[in-house]
């Protein structure tokens, strides 16, 4: 069985299926903030969306991160550092992108056990 979560005409949210969630991109809903801003956004989004699969970030399996610039690398990684559970750090890649929007700094996608 597969499960979509918060499913749109184009993409949904997240999708479940054999014990596996997958996460569409999450980005940051107030553009305007900093990385810091942003950063705490868009990891509030994923705490939500694993919630709801019955999951947390202890089970993430890999995190792709995308930086609109990497000179805001430390300050993702501040914010970062903070969120994830010691001893339960995924796999994880950080890389410079084009995001869809100017004014977002940071885009993450998530798989995670459920």
């Amino acid at each position: 069985m597969i499960q979509r979560f918060d499913v749109g005409t184009r993409m949904c949210e997240m999708t479940v299926h054999n014990g596996v969630a997958y996460l569409a991109g999450q980005v940051a809903e107030d553009g305007s903030q900093d990385i810091v801003g942003q950063t705490r956004q868009v990891l509030a989004a994923i705490d939500a969306l694993l919630a709801k699969a019955g999951s947390d970030k202890t089970k993430i399996l890999r995190a792709q991160i995308f930086l609109a610039d990497l000179a805001d690398f430390p300050g993702m990684n501040s914010v970062w550092d903070t969120w994830v559970v010691a001893g339960h750090t995924p796999a994880r890649a950080t890389v410079q992108a084009t995001l869809a929007k100017p004014e977002w700094k940071i885009e993450v996608v998530i798989t995670a056990a459920v």
